[in-house]
């Protein structure tokens, strides 16, 4: 009996596709899938065979995924390329080093056990933005799919040719003590590896691959990670702590005194060294980033220009792309360095190694360098439950809400809003350079908060307050994962 078809419309998102396994979608699901894809790289690229290179993650069941994946593009006739057991930016990098026409990464990232997806992209260094989820949705749903006779081969040890190309153009002259997480995701057999062979002493925690994720998920966000990578730190006496998340694109850091600092401050900090010998170049950042980059004293007189954009990781890899801009930095870890540093695409492993130039440049400790910040009070990124049908809706009454709150100077904690940015979702600031976001996660069903005020700890605690007593009258906010 051939299994039936089962592919949830709601795991089509923004910018990539995940899906709980079995629940939402099934094998069969994600072979569609597969002739999805294949069939929209067809049509894009205008090839009768189009070469796509595949990868998958660590997770029990991502090799299951992976073949059914590949089962779909093969019959639409891509000829893949399978590079095995990988990063998302291993399997970008292939695409640049084998010039090949796209990428299909099997990964659910972060995301708890259970999840599974599929990162994918056609022009090199790019990830499908909105209209090509919308476009693949549709081909898929509609079975509107081509026939073809294509074939796979495996490349063997891709993964040398990946590290190597880091290594070699990033050696460092003095030896940095660096603690390196992983989670027990994919990144353990890849980080550990790359920062020795630039130079650095490496301590290792949680980098045995594991599926289950004993400790904690690999994300870099969460507090739990950041704080076993704060102790160990303290422990080794160690320069600098790194945390990778499941895929190794984004990147968390701890200082030598064991504070995290949120990823927008050391993308700030990278912008400063980078303008130096960099003049007038541009920086993008995503709205969920600290409001200190458009004040930025060194940056101003650098002349660098900075753009706050839609938060994930294809808008702000295609602005960057769009605008020229030598770097892209977002909140949630993603970095983006375009030529000459990198090709466009987030590389954790790589930002981790921008970061080490930092340390390596300067004679001084990375609590120290953070000093040279301006304080800001931030939060952490908060998300409230709210179901994928709804939470668009919510966003777009929340701006609605805060233009109203803007337009009849309504004070918030006695300050009127001066400034709001609707790019994505709604971000409001304030004369003081204190702000607020809320938006629609693009990968789970919540709603995404931060807060920032570089005037005082309770200013920050008040635009929260604020904001969650405005989200709790629609009657349509559940649980936080996490909250101040």
């Amino acid at each position: 009996m051939t299994q039936s078809i089962k592919i949830d419309p709601f795991g089509f998102r923004e910018y990539d596709a995940r899906w709980i396994y079995e629940k939402d979608i099934n094998e069969q699901g994600i072979t569609n899938l597969g002739k999805g894809l294949g069939t929209q790289i067809k049509q894009h690229t205008k090839k009768e065979n189009p070469r796509i290179i595949v990868g998958h993650d660590y997770r029990s069941y991502s090799e299951k995924i992976k073949l059914a994946l590949i089962k779909g593009l093969v019959s639409t006739g891509c000829f893949v390329e399978d590079v095995g057991l990988s990063l998302s930016p291993m399997v970008y990098f292939a695409q640049f080093n084998l010039d090949a026409d796209a990428v299909a990464m099997v990964t659910a990232s972060h995301n708890e056990n259970g999840w599974t997806g599929v990162k994918m992209g056609i022009k090199k260094g790019l990830t499908h933005a909105p209209e090509e989820m919308k476009e693949l949705k549709e081909i898929t749903l509609n079975q509107n799919f081509t026939k073809g006779k294509g074939n796979e081969k495996q490349i063997k040890d891709f993964d040398k040719v990946y590290k190597e190309d880091l290594i070699s153009k990033n050696k460092l002259k003095k030896e940095i003590k660096a603690v390196v997480a992983c989670g027990n995701g994919t990144a353990g057999i890849f980080a550990p590896d790359i920062l020795r062979g630039i130079g650095c002493e490496v301590i290792e925690l949680d980098c045995n691959l594991d599926w289950n994720f004993p400790k904690y998920n690999p994300n870099p966000e969460d507090l739990e990670m950041l704080h076993a990578i704060a102790k160990s730190v303290k422990e080794n006496n160690a320069d600098i702590g790194f945390g990778f998340d499941g895929d190794g694109d984004r990147v968390g850091v701890i200082d030598n005194e064991g504070n995290e600092i949120f990823s927008d401050k050391i993308g700030l900090l990278i912008a400063r060294n980078l303008s130096n010998s960099h003049k007038n170049s541009k920086f993008i950042v995503d709205v969920k980033s600290t409001g200190l980059y458009s004040t930025d004293k060194i940056l101003n007189k650098n002349q660098c220009e900075t753009l706050y954009w839609k938060t994930g990781h294809s808008h702000i890899k295609r602005k960057v792309y769009n605008e020229k801009a030598l770097a892209g930095f977002e909140k949630s870890g993603h970095f983006f360095f375009n030529q000459p540093l990198g090709y466009g695409y987030d590389d954790g492993i790589n930002s981790a190694i921008q970061v080490c130039h930092l340390l390596n440049n300067q004679e001084k400790k990375m609590s120290e360098i953070m000093k040279e910040l301006p304080t800001t009070y931030q939060s952490p990124t908060m998300a409230p439950f709210c179901k994928d049908e709804e939470k668009y809706n919510v966003v777009n009454e929340m701006i609605k809400e805060f233009k109203k709150i803007k337009d009849q100077k309504i004070k918030i904690d006695n300050q009127e809003i001066k400034e709001i940015i609707t790019v994505n979702g709604v971000r409001f600031s304030f004369e003081d350079g204190s702000w607020g976001l809320i938006r629609a996660s693009s990968n789970k069903p919540s709603l995404v908060v931060v807060t920032e005020s570089p005037t005082s700890d309770e200013r920050k605690l008040n635009i929260f307050k604020f904001i969650d007593e405005t989200l709790m009258r629609t009657g349509k906010i559940g649980e936080y994962d996490q909250k101040i």
